[in-house]
């Protein structure tokens, strides 16, 4: 959902990382999030939560500049 989600938003290129296929990145990402759930979402290095949060972001007004961020650059 977050993926067809963003996909409306005009995002075109994601990098996944499959926790549930590596244990240690899976750490890693409970480590970064303190949660366990997935997806986990990142725009550059900020951490957006899951697909919930996500579309609370949006309805706020802060998703559009975070996405105008992967386009400038920044």
């Amino acid at each position: 959902m977050a993926e067809r989600y963003l996909a409306k938003k005009g995002v075109t290129t994601l990098e996944k990382i499959r926790v549930d296929l590596d244990r240690a990145q899976r750490a890693v990402m409970m480590e970064r999030t303190g949660r366990r759930t997935v997806p986990q979402i990142f725009i550059n290095n900020t951490h957006v939560g899951g697909y919930d949060d996500l579309v609370a972001l949006d309805h706020a007004g802060g998703l559009d500049p975070l996405l105008a961020d992967l386009t400038s650059g920044k």
